[in-house]
């Protein structure tokens, strides 16, 4: 059975487009799933894809505490395409990623944001499933999760470097183990549902 997961993302600088690519790599290195990354200033193109997608990933990155202005513009255009049409998104697979240039720089809201926001449209979020990376001295930043978040990916890029430096590897492989843990839940998901129905109808 063949799933499909989306990417729904903006990206100021390019920092957090790469943070959404590794995401979509990490979807597709799990068997028989597609990733579809979108750019939030290319949704209207993409509000009938989204209807058939299995899962839903949303990644912006922080700005002032929150997602960015391009991005809650988007959260807002769901109320009328997605929510007021009769849920179009309940029961898919959600989960969520975010980008900053400070280790903290508040970007635990902004994966609340996200997280509340797929509540509100009935999603079954999905975390990180990461233990703490980089908590101790016996550690390093060379690891997965090396800021310790749980709620979804929370990335660090130095603002004096570019996309083709930042966010580090060790992010960058921690996006890649969101994607694949969504596409994982996401085949659990849709089997299980499958059973069911074939339980039903015997």
């Amino acid at each position: 059975m063949s799933t499909t997961v989306a990417i729904i993302y903006h990206s100021g600088y390019g920092h957090t487009a790469r943070v959404a690519e590794a995401v979509a790599r990490g979807v597709r290195s799990t068997a028989n799933t597609q990733s579809l990354l979108i750019r939030v200033e290319d949704i209207d193109q993409h509000w009938q894809t989204l209807e058939q997608v299995d899962a839903i990933v949303f990644g912006s990155p922080t700005y002032m505490g929150s997602v960015s202005a391009q991005f809650k513009a988007f959260m807002d255009a769901t109320s009328h395409q997605v929510f007021a049409k009769g849920g179009l998104w309940a029961n898919k697979v959600a989960a969520g990623f975010t980008n900053a240039a400070s280790r903290s720089g508040d970007k635990l809201a902004t994966l609340q944001q996200l997280s509340i926001f797929a509540a509100q449209h009935a999603m079954h979020w999905i975390n990180l499933g990461l233990p703490p990376g980089h908590n101790s001295s016996t550690t390093t930043e060379d690891v997965m999760n090396r800021d310790s978040y749980f709620l979804g990916v929370g990335a660090q890029s130095n603002f004096d470097e570019g996309p083709e430096l930042a966010p580090k590897h060790p992010d960058i492989m921690t996006a890649e183990h969101l994607g694949a843990r969504v596409a994982l839940v996401t085949h659990e998901l849709a089997e299980g549902r499958r059973n069911l129905s074939l339980r039903r109808v015997a």
